[in-house]
């Protein structure tokens, strides 16, 4: 099992202005649906996506890391169009 603490400083290593410029990130595994959950926080917005299976590990192990990098870039850019409330 990954550790989630691990999975979050990798996604801050690839996207290291996370948390810097005020986007929150957390993982949790979800057991229902046996795939890793990455939440993303900038204000009162908050946007979700789960890593296909396999994902995370294969990032973590070095081996491909562009579908968890296309995924937070996918929800950075949507929390950046999201209107002010």
């Amino acid at each position: 099992m990954i550790d989630k603490n691990i999975l979050c400083e990798k996604i801050r290593s690839i996207y290291p202005d996370i948390g810097e410029c005020g986007i929150a990130i957390n993982v949790e595994y979800d057991e229902k649906n046996k795939r890793w959950v990455v939440d993303l926080r900038q204000g009162g917005h908050e946007l979700k996506t789960f890593l296909e299976d396999g994902d995370a590990e294969k990032c973590l192990n070095g081996i491909q890391c562009v579908s968890l990098g296309v995924e937070i870039a996918q929800l950075r850019g949507n929390i950046d169009r999201m209107p002010a409330r």
